[in-house]
């Protein structure tokens, strides 16, 4: 069974959407930060985000179980053994690169 790492690509705060529908003092993900890596074996990592987990685990899953083709059939991402996902908060998403990865 191969790992997966995890990369926080990108953060993104929609102010103008936030300000609209946003709880009061709502700001950026307060979870996860620009550069932060995390290695999962098929379980959610320490300290990562519940709700990000539950946007993402199925692509983890197929990765470390070993499935290399691009998702999808291609037209989404051109190469094997990688996934670019984001978590569902429409007000500040944060973007994930999935890589599989041997494990030790």
């Amino acid at each position: 069974m191969k790992q997966c790492k995890i990369t926080v690509l990108k953060t993104h705060f929609d102010a103008q959407l936030a300000a609209q529908y946003g709880d009061v003092g709502i700001g950026p993900c307060p979870c996860h930060s620009v550069g932060q890596v995390y290695f999962s074996d098929n379980r959610k990592p320490e300290g990562f985000c519940d709700e990000a987990w539950k946007a993402i685990y199925q692509y983890v899953f197929a990765l470390v179980h070993g499935v290399q083709e691009p998702f999808y059939g291609g037209g989404w991402i051109g190469r094997p053994g990688i996934a670019v996902c984001s978590c569902n908060d429409g007000l500040r998403p944060v973007i994930f690169k999935l890589e599989a990865m041997e494990s030790d």
